[in-house]
Formats: C-alpha cells, sequence, structure tokens
C-alpha cells in the first residue's frame, strides 16, 4: 500500500509541476505582450488623440473620428442585438425550455458563438452592403449585432434556468400572469447575470476588425453618417501598425493600449457583477 501510495504521490507532483509550468508559460508571454503594449501604447498617449482626426501619412494627428465611430457602431450594434438576445434566451428557459426548438436554437447558438468573425463579416457583406451598393456604418453594425447575439442569448438562458423555481410558482399562486412573473420576478433574479452577457458582449465585439472591414471598411475623417463609410478604432489599429509610417504606428499602439483598458474595465465589471450575484 505504501508503494502505491508514494507512486500516486510522485505522479501527482510530476502533474502538478507540469501545471505550474505551463500556466508560468502563459503568463509569461501575456505579461511579454501587455508589456510592450503598455511600454509603447502609453508614450503616445495625449489629449491630442482624443481631440484630433487621424491624420494624413507623416503628419501627426490623433483618433477622434475612429473612438468615435466605434463607440457609434457598437452602441447601435448592442441596440440592435441585445433586445434580439434576451427575448430568444426567455424563450429557450421560460416557455420552450424542452423543445425541439430550442435545442436547435442551442445548437445553432453554440456554433455562432465560436464562428470566426470573418465569416461573419462576409455574411453580411452579402446580406446589406452588395444590396446596398456601397459599405456603411449601419452595415458594420448589423455585422457586430450578429455576434452579440449569441453571446446574449447563453447568458440569458443560464441565468434564467437558475432562478429558483419556487419563485416562479410564487407569482403564479397568486394568480399573476405568466409574462408578469418572467417581467417581475425571473427577470429581476437574474438581471447582473443578463447585464453581465451584454457587456462580455460589448467586450467581445470591441476589438474586432475582419467584419468591419467587409462592411463599414473606414473614413479617415470625421463622418457621423450611417449610411457611408464610417472610422473605427479596431480597423485604424489595423491600416496604420501595417504602415511604414511612425506617426501612424504610434497611434497604432495607443489604440490598442484603449482597446484593451476598454475591454480590460468591461471584464472587471462584468465580473464584479457577477461576484455580487453569487454573493446573494
Amino acid at each position: 500500500m505504501t508503494s502505491i501510495y508514494q507512486r500516486r504521490k510522485t505522479r501527482n507532483t510530476v502533474m502538478m509541476a507540469l501545471c505550474v509550468v505551463a500556466a508560468a508559460i502563459g503568463l509569461l508571454w501575456l505579461a511579454l505582450i501587455l508589456g510592450a503594449l503598455i511600454y509603447k501604447g502609453l508614450a503616445g498617449v495625449s489629449l491630442q488623440v482624443f481631440t484630433e482626426m487621424t491624420p494624413p501619412p507623416g503628419d501627426a494627428g490623433g483618433l477622434l473620428n475612429a473612438i468615435a465611430g466605434s463607440f457609434l457602431i457598437t452602441i447601435i450594434a448592442i441596440v440592435i442585438g441585445t433586445p434580439i438576445g434576451i427575448m430568444a434566451g426567455t424563450y429557450m428557459a421560460e416557455y420552450g425550455r424542452f423543445s425541439r426548438l430550442t435545442v436547435v436554437v442551442r445548437f445553432i447558438n453554440d456554433i455562432l458563438l465560436s464562428a470566426p468573425s470573418i465569416v461573419v463579416g462576409l455574411f453580411v457583406y452579402e446580406l446589406v452592403v452588395r444590396p446596398m451598393g456601397h459599405f456603411s456604418g449601419i452595415a458594420g453594425a448589423f455585422a457586430l449585432a450578429v455576434l452579440v447575439i449569441p453571446v446574449v442569448v447563453r447568458t440569458t438562458e443560464d441565468m434564467l434556468n437558475l432562478v429558483p423555481n419556487a419563485l416562479r410558482e410564487a407569482g403564479t399562486a397568486i394568480g399573476a400572469p405568466r409574462w408578469i412573473v418572467i417581467r417581475s420576478v425571473a427577470y429581476r433574479a437574474a438581471l447582473s447575470g443578463i447585464v453581465t452577457g451584454v457587456l462580455l458582449a460589448i467586450a467581445r465585439i470591441s476589438g474586432e476588425t475582419a467584419p468591419l472591414l467587409f462592411t463599414a471598411l473606414n473614413n479617415q475623417f470625421w463622418s457621423s453618417n450611417l449610411n457611408a463609410p464610417m472610422a473605427s478604432l479596431p480597423v485604424t489599429i489595423f491600416q496604420f501598425a501595417l504602415s511604414p509610417y511612425e506617426e501612424w504606428q504610434q497611434l497604432a499602439w495607443t489604440g490598442a493600449l484603449i482597446i484593451t483598458f476598454t475591454v480590460l474595465g468591461l471584464s472587471i465589471v462584468a465580473r464584479s457583477l457577477t461576484g455580487r450575484k453569487e454573493d446573494r
């Protein structure tokens, strides 16, 4: 028995050591990437970045139009995708939990969660851009909305499934219709989780470049016309990073730093909401 115990203990020690080494290697590369991003990105942070437009080649400038374009496209994508995702997740959790339609929708939703974003960009290009005959900000918002929907669907369904059935039965017992029970009981109990899902969806689409290349394209000037090509921060970073101009490369590092800290902030908020829900 002692020899068997020693062998198991040795194997456990070896596996734990390998896991620690693997985690250390991953953290090392993450630290190197973040270190390079912070070092090079902070060098270009200034008021000019947030107040001036993207410059022509060789000149100094900022990222105001790209930041504003990303903000506008993201807001529209969330406005389009969030209600669809919440309604679909509500049906799957409340009305059709054991139906065949729910099984099919859940399967398709899982595929969309892992689908490459460039495929979504090509899909919206064929569906929206080609019939319109030109790139546009609204096409970019549609592409990002397609990426928002599966994230919101999954989190909404999961959070509603965690609501105890006793709460629903209590609402039904006092004569409340089912839709009122869902709105006043289930939604309230799952609110923080649903909001977390929306924040995660925003973080998911904040750095997407491929869908916007096929839909919104880019615009070097200020534009609030959703029916025309519109600047976005990820596409601007992509184009500036590939350019031979040092000014553009510096703006690309700074833009990447802005997106990284934005996603980090959203992730922290989402995590805090999830932790608050668990404490309750």
